[in-house]
């Protein structure tokens, strides 16, 4: 797919003729400073853009600034699957540092090859460039990456209109999380008025039932990527590791809740599905108890720990809670069961616009 206007082949060159790799530093925690320049690290690259959390700062007479329309490379990680993983330097985000790990590519064309660094053929490239026992590549090798490369005015005018997509996704990533927000706020206050209403005192063990995980536990960790297959969940942020072809041991008895006894994170789950750890306990409701009600009660206590011991048994079960009657249960857990399809529908539309973009990505880049 070309615009009708540009009918002249393309040329082929390598990165390193078109730009500079710049490396970033190492830091020691002596260069730590609190009130020092912010350095970026492979955690602040998040969806090709940069999302500043988890920050780390360092002494301001020693660092690697970033400059506007730079691209930000991750070349090393403990995961393969987040080497190349790259967001653009807009310019409120100059000189912020760049730490190891991590390098820019610098070049005057870098509006039109930031949309190639997201394409199919650039995440190939890397995955066969990773080195043979650590996962990273190096400067060298991105400088000998070949990208296809129209004249200056097809340049802008591809990167214009793939901005155009982008800034589509990116609307509804802000949808999404704007719906999230919506949903805490509105979980917070229905449960601040239970809360300040005379409801039945019941214990966490008396709405529960809980199952161990030894049965549903998957044996072969290589997973899939065949979302046809079985999911394998954690109750992290992850959520779901993988897919696995295993027809055995497949937890299929209807809804139920994930919890992770280490960490005292939970999932709702409607849907098959094995799991990994062992530390997961799997939670099921009481007669007369409406179990999403139960978890999204859990969800409002906020429950967390950095203790590594296992907390279900020792502190959840024993916990007090308001339990109002089933009709009242089934109204909350209805009302907030809403806003969760909301949500998952915006997610399909966002999944849509990805895949449409993937689409214009193979077809434009020729």
């Amino acid at each position: 797919m070309r615009f009708p206007e540009f009918t002249e082949e393309w040329e082929t060159k390598k990165l390193g003729e078109i730009g500079e790799i710049v490396n970033g530093l190492t830091y020691s925690p002596n260069d730590i400073a609190e009130n020092g320049v912010l350095v970026l690290r492979s955690s602040n690259v998040q969806n090709r853009s940069l999302a500043f959390e988890d920050n780390v700062y360092v002494r301001t007479d020693n660092y690697n600034p970033v400059q506007e329309n730079d691209i930000l490379i991750c070349v090393r990680n403990g995961s393969k699957n987040l080497i190349g993983k790259n967001a653009l330097i807009n310019k409120e985000n100059e000189g912020i540092a760049f730490g190891a790990f991590m390098s820019i590519y610098r070049s005057s064309f870098n509006r039109f090859l930031f949309h190639w660094f997201d394409t199919n053929e650039y995440k190939e490239i890397v995955h066969k460039n990773l080195g043979a026992t650590i996962n990273s590549i190096n400067g060298s090798d991105l400088r000998k990456f070949k990208v296809p490369f129209p004249s200056v005015e097809e340049q802008n005018k591809l990167a214009s209109f793939l901005s155009l997509v982008d800034e589509r996704i990116q609307t509804q990533n802000k949808i999404i999380e704007e719906l999230k927000l919506l949903k805490i706020t509105l979980r917070y206050q229905l449960y601040e008025q239970i809360l300040n209403h005379e409801n039945e005192y019941v214990q966490v063990k008396d709405t529960l039932n809980y199952e161990q995980p030894t049965k549903y536990l998957v044996t072969n960790t290589d997973y899939s990527s065949d979302i046809s297959l079985i999911p394998v969940l954690t109750a992290n942020k992850a959520f779901v590791l993988g897919y696995t072809d295993e027809e055995f041991g497949i937890y299929d008895k209807g809804q139920c809740i994930i919890f992770d006894d280490f960490t005292m994170d939970i999932k709702f789950v409607n849907f098959p599905f094995k799991v990994k750890s062992s530390a997961i306990k799997i939670l099921t409701a009481k007669p007369n108890v409406n179990l999403k009600f139960i978890f999204e009660y859990l969800s409002f206590l906020n429950l967390s720990s950095n203790e590594h011991k296992r907390h279900y048994i020792s502190e959840i079960e024993p916990m007090e809670m308001q339990l109002p009657n089933y009709i009242q249960q089934t109204y909350v857990a209805d009302f907030l069961a809403s806003i969760d399809d909301k949500i998952k529908t915006e997610f399909e539309i966002h999944t849509l616009l990805l895949k449409q973009k993937q689409y214009l990505l193979a077809n434009l880049f020729i």
